[in-house]
């Protein structure tokens, strides 16, 4: 079943780490609404938890009153997906981030997610503060 062009498919969850497993779902599901292929589901798979992850435990601090909006958009003819990704925290300074390949950033526990969303995502942007996070893959 295709949808129309650029016809979003939307989920608002609570922000509780348990929800993941939801947004796994969400990403099969559009995997098998727009027909993408194996060839870039797990990137999109990873770079996506990764940023919903980021939303619900550095954006709204795991507050499960705060929620994050996970958003699908696909423009088949010009084989692009979207995932946009919003939280209600107080944003982040996206600018100026530790480079997790740094010898002294190795040892570090965290900090490797938006590096991960940069290497697996053709594009990646940051808007409203760093509260809405853009990652866009080309498929054939």
């Amino acid at each position: 079943m295709n949808q129309d062009i650029m016809t979003p498919i939307k989920i608002q969850l609570p922000s509780l780490p348990e929800n993941i497993r939801i947004v796994e779902s969400f990403i099969d599901n559009v995997k098998d609404t727009f027909n993408i292929n194996d060839d870039i589901y797990g990137n999109i798979m990873v770079a996506v938890t990764e940023s919903v992850n980021n939303a619900i435990r550095h954006g709204n601090k795991l507050d499960k009153e705060k929620n994050v909006t996970l958003s699908a958009l696909c423009d088949q003819e010009s084989n692009l997906l979207r995932f946009v990704i919003e939280d209600e925290g107080p944003g982040f300074d996206f600018e100026h981030l530790a480079d997790p390949t740094a010898p002294e950033n190795l040892d570090k526990l965290g900090g490797r997610g938006i590096f991960l969303m940069k290497h697996l995502s053709d594009e990646v942007s940051f808007k409203n503060g760093g509260r809405t996070v853009e990652l866009t893959f080309y498929f054939n």
